[in-house]
């Protein structure tokens, strides 16, 4: 403040303060300058490396988790025939396969069979015997509809073919093959597979037999004269193969390990939070997320697969994706609902408001429960205060319980996780009730000394 500014306050102030109430406004001015003068600056707030690096583990560990999920798949899906086996046999089940392949058969038996010029032919063979020409030229036109017979003949029974147990277990047997066939290509144990042009085939040889053989039982015996014919379907571009060769080598690697990798991560993210609880919620949250992401990728998967066959295969394509993907869904909606288990987990353990709220709630619960005859007994003998003291233990003993019931499962569902869940639930309000805090000793005490002995 400039000289003449507190000259103009002073003469303001002159006539309303006397001298003691100025000399006092002095001393307040000059301790407010010395107090300015000593002031500490405030301390710039310190990065906590800590939480940082939970932060980037709990995001590298979300992230892992759908990546862990699709790798496992394909690695199960690659690698284990048993298991691709499972995954493709229910395709032959799926209508729109069983007319594809029905029209496809069908369309390769009457490629050697013209029944029509067969027909044209015992009709000529019949003129030259001296048939009138009137019934030869009615024989001449119902070669078209016997032809048009023969053929609805053929795929009728090709179709009670394809939809037939038989049918099914030539089926698995084809496509066993087959992936063992890519298997060695991808791991660089065979030099070729069923490849025609560009396209990786599944060979039709086998059905067409089996076509063949049922036809002639039928009673169609021109089905015999067909000859060994091997027609194939294409399966997917053979540079697919070539490409996936590659990803093949790190793919055991990447299915073993990143699924532990990406549990440490999650863990060692918890372990270094500053608030733990929030932390645990973040991690239901993220995989919730993440099989989301998961769901749309798979979405825009089926779009393109589906997109990028002919019309008239459209619905086998779709049909097929859906089989095959099956086991990944299934994954996606265990771990969905598993991420929001963990969430609701670490909300209810929070400090939120809520949260509080239904913790006082069911503590009232218990606490109602326990002044009954039964809690009286449990005060009194020597389970609830064993309980009480080694409840901390007990808790933690079950949710390992449920941990390991859980990894024990064999492709557990979300239904398992919720009935895990709520056991957990369960198990941890038993503990809650049996643990009684024992009787006072003073008020046994005085209730002894008030007793007449």
């Amino acid at each position: 403040m400039s000289d003449t500014d507190e000259r103009a306050q002073g003469a303001v102030i002159a006539p309303v303060l006397g001298g003691d109430e100025r000399g006092e406004l002095e001393r307040l001015r000059q301790e407010v300058v010395a107090l300015r003068a000593t002031a500490v600056p405030r301390p710039r707030r310190r990065i906590r490396w800590a939480s940082l690096a939970a932060a980037v583990l709990l995001v590298l560990g979300c992230v892992g988790v759908p990546a862990s999920v699709v790798a496992m798949w394909t690695h199960n899906q690659v690698a284990d025939a048993d298991r691709f086996v499972a995954t493709m046999s229910p395709v032959i089940l799926d209508p729109a396969v069983q007319s594809a392949l029905t029209d496809r058969i069908s369309s390769e038996v009457l490629a050697y069979i013209d029944v029509e010029k067969l027909a044209n032919d015992v009709v000529d063979s019949l003129a030259v015997q001296g048939l009138r020409p009137q019934l030869v030229d009615g024989l001449r036109d119902l070669t078209g509809p016997l032809a048009d017979g023969v053929a609805g003949l053929v795929h009728d029974r090709v179709g009670e073919l394809v939809a037939s147990p038989e049918f099914t277990s030539a089926w698995n047997r084809a496509i066993q093959v087959a992936h063992q066939e890519a298997n060695d290509v991808l791991s660089g144990q065979a030099a070729a597979i069923a490849i025609e042009g560009d396209m990786t085939v599944l060979q039709l040889g086998g059905f067409i037999d089996a076509a063949k053989q049922r036809l002639v039982e039928s009673g169609f015996a021109a089905a015999g004269k067909i000859p060994e014919v091997n027609p194939t379907i294409d399966l997917f571009p053979a540079s697919t193969l070539v490409r996936a060769q590659t990803a093949y080598r790190g793919l055991d690697a990447v299915a073993t390990w990143l699924p532990w990798i990406t549990l440490m991560l999650l863990a060692a993210g918890v372990y270094l939070a500053r608030h733990r609880r929030r932390a645990l919620l973040g991690v239901g949250l993220g995989v919730v997320v993440g099989m989301l992401v998961l769901a749309a990728a798979l979405m825009v998967g089926r779009a393109v697969v589906v997109g990028a066959v002919p019309e008239q295969g459209v619905a086998a394509a779709a049909a097929s994706y859906d089989i095959l993907v099956r086991f990944l869904y299934a994954a996606l909606r265990t771990l969905a609902v598993l991420g929001l288990v963990v969430a609701l987990g670490g909300y209810l353990s929070g400090p939120s408001a809520g949260a509080v709220q239904i913790r006082s709630a069911l503590a009232r619960a218990f606490t109602r429960l326990g002044r009954g005859r039964v809690g009286r007994a449990l005060r009194s003998g020597p389970v609830g205060p064993w309980v009480h003291a080694y409840r901390g233990l007990l808790r933690g003993a079950a949710v390992g319980l449920a941990v390991l019931v859980f990894i024990l499962l064999d492709q557990p569902t979300g239904r398992d996780v919720l009935l895990v869940a709520l056991g957990l639930v369960i198990v941890l309000g038993v503990i809650e009730f049996l643990g009684q805090q024992p009787e006072s000793p003073t008020h046994g005490g005085t209730t002894a000394a008030a007793t007449p002995g």
